[in-house]
């Protein structure tokens, strides 16, 4: 499992590539994008080359046209009347010129007198392109017309390149302007779209991660478009072994209650007995095999009643609402409970209030997570040690320690003169069955893995710190949750 957790982490962190985007919203666009602009490109081209070839044909209808209404004379006639037009009609706005040819080929008349328009007579008849420099201006679309008879006058019409040229790329440019100006809209809608349905998947995606083994909850599946139609049978799959695991996870519960409740019976019957049976037990080895035996029983007591309590703590949270519970009161009780345990071990407990704190909260599960925490107080803390509980406000000198909140907060601190724990096994004292090597103490190793359960139901945070003014023991701190209310108050109680 490890093995396959760096697996999955080595493929999530590996980087993606421009060209291989790893989300989906980045392939999408990846594929999509290019594809709109190069539709928007191939569009262009074909209406460019679309309407030049429209109209160099309809033109070069027009110069045939032309050609055939100047009919040319014969042999030593005088070649008829032309109109001579001006470079700018010519080049601007595209006026054919007719050139009047001998049938030996010379240009006996010609409409325009620019030297750009002295293109020669062609040999063969028809249409063709005539370049006589680089660029448009100096080129030509030519008609020559074909001789009406032998020794008749030769007709010709010239059309300047230029001008074909340019009011081809004109209209192409009054086209593709508003496709343009569509591109970045197409594009844009293109990103959103695209946005919109990955937010649906990320959404998806937060839902999964709110989910753990005390909320198991279906992810809803809501209207219709809040889920991908695509992705509904993956997150109906996903509900469906989430509903599996929810199973698994009460069945354990359920064993582990069930067993404890079974345990408890024989073992108070036990109990009893051996009570009964101490007076009959001679002094000497066998009074000390009893003892031994005596303590064993109460740490399977011990041990079964903790069971149940983590049991009950690890349940999903039940849908009572919460109650404003007055913290001073239920650190007051809390002490009071086990107040016995610490005269019977001659320590002197202490509680030292100054804020007044109304947290909303579960009484049942603020009282589970104090009572654990002073009961393994005043189990580690040597006979005729202390034992002190402290409702505070952290300041500057007190926010020490990792994670600690910051100034201002309100905690809960249990300090005892116990022999503390090592730094390095500050976190794992909270697995469950863990103990500090060497420990002599009675304990089961499940006190800690039920405040923490019991402080997670209810917004609160536990952590445990060495203590600062140089005595030996231990800080385990409460931080109770933002939304206490506080009111300023003091109550002191030395025992």
């Amino acid at each position: 499992m490890k093995a396959a957790a760096e697996t999955g982490r080595t493929c999530t962190d590996a980087p993606s590539r421009w060209y291989q985007p790893r989300s989906l919203r980045g392939q999408l666009l990846a594929w999509l994008a290019p594809w709109v602009v190069v539709g928007a490109v191939v569009a262009g081209w074909a209406f460019y080359a679309s309407y030049g070839l429209v109209l160099h044909t309809f033109m070069q209808t027009q110069m045939e046209v032309l050609a055939r209404h100047h009919v040319p004379g014969g042999r030593g006639d005088a070649p008829p009347p032309l109109q001579v037009l001006s470079d700018e009609s010519v080049f601007r706005w595209g006026a054919l010129v007719v050139q009047v040819w001998s049938a030996d080929g010379q240009l006996l008349a010609t409409s325009s007198a620019s030297p750009y328009a002295a293109v020669p007579l062609q040999a063969a008849p028809g249409h063709r392109l005539v370049q006589q420099g680089a660029g448009w201006v100096q080129g030509w679309r030519v008609y020559t017309a074909p001789p009406a008879g032998p020794g008749h006058q030769r007709l010709q019409v010239l059309q300047s390149e230029q001008f074909l040229q340019e009011e081809v790329w004109g209209r192409t440019l009054y086209v593709l302007l508003p496709l343009a100006l569509l591109l970045p809209a197409l594009l844009f809608t293109l990103w959103w779209v695209v946005g919109r349905a990955s937010r649906s998947l990320r959404g998806v995606a937060q839902e999964v991660a709110l989910r753990d083994d005390r909320s198991l909850g279906a992810i809803p599946l809501g209207p219709a478009g809040r889920v991908p139609e695509e992705i509904v049978p993956l997150v109906a799959s996903f509900n469906a072994l989430l509903a599996l695991l929810g199973e698994a996870f009460a069945a354990q519960r359920r064993f582990v209650q069930d067993a404890a409740h079974e345990l408890r019976t024989p073992m108070a019957a036990m109990a009893l007995q051996m009570e009964n049976l101490r007076p009959w037990v001679p002094p000497g080895e066998a009074q000390q095999q009893f003892v031994q035996l005596d303590a064993g029983m109460r740490r399977a007591q011990h041990l079964v009643g903790q069971l149940l309590r983590l049991s009950r703590q690890e349940a999903p949270a039940s849908a009572q609402p919460l109650a404003p519970v007055d913290i001073t009161a239920v650190l007051r009780d809390s002490v009071g409970q086990w107040m016995p345990l610490a005269d019977q071990r001659r320590i002197e407990v202490g509680f030292d209030g100054t804020e007044q704190v109304v947290l909303q909260a579960s009484a049942v599960d603020l009282r589970s997570v104090f009572d654990n925490l002073l009961d393994n107080a005043l189990r580690y803390t040597p006979e005729g040690g202390s034992v002190e509980v402290r409702l505070h406000r952290l300041d500057a000198g007190h926010a020490g320690g990792a994670g600690s909140a910051g100034e201002g907060s309100v905690v809960v601190d249990v300090v005892d003169t116990g022999p503390g724990i090592p730094p390095d096994l500050l976190e794992r004292v909270f697995d469950r069955f863990f103990r500090v090597p060497g420990t002599q103490a009675d304990g089961s190793g499940l006190g800690l893995a039920i405040t923490r359960a019991a402080a997670l139901r209810q917004g609160l945070r536990v952590e445990l710190l060495a203590r600062s003014d140089g005595v030996s023991g231990l800080v385990a701190r409460v931080h109770l949750a933002p939304t206490a209310t506080f009111a300023a108050g003091s109550a002191l109680t030395q025992r």
